[in-house]
């Protein structure tokens, strides 16, 4: 055995300075790719929207320049330039580049901040190829540039002006972010809209000079602005939205909320305009309070029956559109990316505001509490409908695994890494599938016409359709209560639908179906989309080629005929290009329907060749607002979506 070498000092490194960041740039912004290159702004522009909550800028401006750098600017009080006795550097030096250095430990220059973790200029500077500072303060402005977190000369004095606030200009490293630099102008403007919402006050400005694009933001109704853009397009309950700001020791509170007539309940929840996506103390506060209130003016004014149990929470959040926002002096977030709230006293003070402010408003306005509470005690009815469904089909063992629906036509392989499942369109298809797959990794379950529009129905319809209950059955993940990832039986499912209106139809139905409940497959990746060929071309000795578009099928007819001329092939000009090419036929496939199994397979199913779409949810905001314009209720949206896109559509088939 060979000889273990000294283990001893030497082996020890120590990173100074900023070099942590660069070596290992995750653990600051959580990766490399597109999310950690644009939360390289949000660190530079959190800065500024904590001093315009602190009451001290109303502007901030980002302006993406030319040459891919970025600007971030405010009109707040500008950061400290003079030395601080501990560092013997400046303060704007110190916090550019040491970690967890900023104003906002102390206390003393922020009562409430976003930027909790104090790493948010300083790991932009690290991994940025340039920075450049420029503080407007005391009357001069102050510049000082930096290189890979580098400070190239002290710190200078320069002209004169009446102007306040901090500048900071950066350009993304493009040998830690290799795989893009390029920053994206709707990212920003989404980022910006989100922080005009959230800051009452705050105006927020973008020019992309790359462009010439420009837009602005102000909302003088904050977050109750930011709930009536979430309801656009739904069938409100009443225009009212009921809001409430109030502050409990040193906690600032503020809740906006309004019912729509939809079977989802949208609540976002914030701290310290930080999005919590995991809820938290906050959300829990939140959550108690409305349920409770609504069961005793319920009981109060007999609108619940003596016998007749409590309204569930679920009940009375159904069509809820919610958004809480707590300020908070030392918030506890759980890990670095900020997910869920921690502080314990926070629930308190969330449960304390709602309950006594939303009793009253229910008091003062006994129209809207009818239509309320009618609304939760039809979804309380439902649920209790669904949940007879669910037990009288788990009776029968239909949502089991053991007894998979007879259509499905399985994988023999039990493992789910390895195994995929075709969701096909019609019989005909679906016959086709299962002749050319391979059975040992591909499951085929073919559907029969239109699925259920999961977006005007609820749980007890949606069991009674044979289609969505075939599907939750050949998934293994049960639905609602029951739904769990740990016996999803395939970790590819791919919807495999004709490239016509129809199909793109089918494929939306289920789309929405896995949106509003079974969005844990569109997160862990699970999800794709086939791409079906357009064209089928055939050429001398039967050779056959496959474009997927207009585009891609001239492509390969031009590059047909450039090959026939190099090979001194006569081409007459006179012929058509299909002639000219060399091919026999071009062939426009209307279905799936009409490949054969080996077509079929070479096209789509075979993964050394095919065309697979990953279904992603990159903004659920978004998501959300179309799925309610294109699969709701309200049919005027639909057609203004239709009007405004149709110039877009290409041989459109109808």
């Amino acid at each position: 055995m060979a000889k273990p070498k000294d283990y001893d000092s030497s082996q020890i490194q120590v990173l100074e300075g900023l070099e942590p960041v660069r070596k290992r740039p995750g653990m600051y912004i959580g990766g490399t790719g597109r999310d950690g290159l644009h939360h390289l702004i949000k660190e530079i522009a959190d800065n500024c929207v904590d001093e315009a909550i602190a009451g001290h800028a109303t502007d901030l401006w980002v302006t993406m320049l030319e040459d891919g750098g970025i600007t971030v600017r405010d009109n707040g009080r500008g950061i400290p330039v003079d030395v601080m006795k501990k560092t013997g550097k400046s303060a704007l030096e110190t916090v550019l580049t040491v970690l967890h250095a900023g104003g906002k430990f102390g206390g003393g220059g922020y009562k409430v901040s976003s930027g909790l973790h104090g790493v948010g200029v300083s790991v932009v500077n690290a991994l940025s190829s340039k920075l450049k500072a420029e503080i407007h303060k005391d009357g001069f402005v102050y510049t000082q540039e930096y290189e890979r977190g580098v400070p190239l000369s002290p710190i200078k004095k320069g002209e004169k002006t009446s102007d306040t606030g901090t500048v900071i200009s950066f350009w993304p490293d493009d040998t830690i972010f290799t795989e893009t630099v390029n920053l994206e102008y709707e990212w920003v403007v989404d980022y910006l809209r989100h922080q005009a919402y959230l800051t009452k006050g705050l105006r927020t400005h973008i020019l992309d000079e790359r462009t010439g694009k420009t837009y602005g933001f102000y909302f003088e109704g904050g977050i109750q602005s930011y709930v009536k853009h979430l309801n656009l397009g739904k069938d409100i309950i009443d225009e009212d939205v009921f809001y409430v700001d109030k502050q409990v020791e040193e906690v600032q509170v503020e809740v906006a909320m309004q019912y729509a007539d939809t079977f989802t309940e949208t609540v976002k929840s914030f701290a310290n305009n930080v999005f919590n996506p995991e809820g938290g103390t906050h959300l829990t506060g939140f959550r108690t309070a409305l349920t409770r209130v609504i069961n005793d003016y319920a009981r109060k004014n007999s609108l619940l029956k003596e016998k007749e149990e409590n309204l569930s929470g679920e009940d009375t959040r159904e069509g809820l559109t919610a958004v809480i926002l707590v300020k908070i002096p030392d918030p506890q977030f759980e890990g670095q990316t900020k997910n869920k709230l921690g502080n314990p006293e926070v629930r308190g003070y969330v449960e304390q505001v709602v309950a006594e402010h939303f009793a009253y408003y229910l008091e003062e306005h006994p129209a809207i509490a009818k239509k309320i509470i009618g609304k939760a005690l039809l979804a309380a009815r439902a649920r209790k409908a669904a949940r007879a469904a669910r037990e009288n089909i788990i009776r029968k063992g239909v949502l089991e695994g053991s007894g998979l629906p007879g259509k499905l036509a399985d994988c023999s392989s039990r493992s789910p890494a390895d195994s995929e499942l075709y969701i096909v369109e019609g019989d005909s298809a679906g016959g086709s599938a299962k002749s050319g797959r391979d059975s040992k990794t591909q499951a085929i379950l073919p559907l029969r016409g239109k699925v259920l529009n999961v977006e005007r129905a609820r749980l007890d319809k949606m069991l009674a359709n044979n289609e969505i209950v075939t599907l939750i059955k050949a998934l293994g993940v049960g639905i609602e209560e029951q739904f769990s990832m740990d016996g999803l039986r395939y970790h590819r499912i791919i919807i495999m639908t004709d490239a016509d209106v129809d199909g793109s139809h089918i494929s939306t139905l289920l789309l929405t179906f896995f949106f509003r409940h079974m969005k844990p497959v569109i997160d862990g990746g699970y999800l794709y989309l086939a791409k079906p060929p357009l064209y089928l071309l055939k050429g001398a000795s039967n050779k056959r080629q496959y474009a997927y578009s207009d585009d891609e099928r001239d492509e390969i007819v031009n590059q047909l005929i450039a090959e026939r001329k190099e090979r001194g092939t006569k081409v007459n000009k006179e012929d058509d290009r299909k002639k000219q090419a060399g091919l026999s036929d071009i062939q426009r496939y209307k279905g799936l329907g009409e490949m054969d199994a080996e077509q079929l397979w070479e096209t789509t199913m075979n993964p050394e060749n095919r065309v697979l779409v990953q279904v992603k949810l990159e903004d659920a905001e978004k998501a959300d607002a179309i799925f309610t314009k294109l699969m709701g209720t309200e049919v005027e949206l639909r057609k203004n979506f239709i009007q405004t896109h149709a110039k877009f559509v290409k041989d459109l088939d109808i």
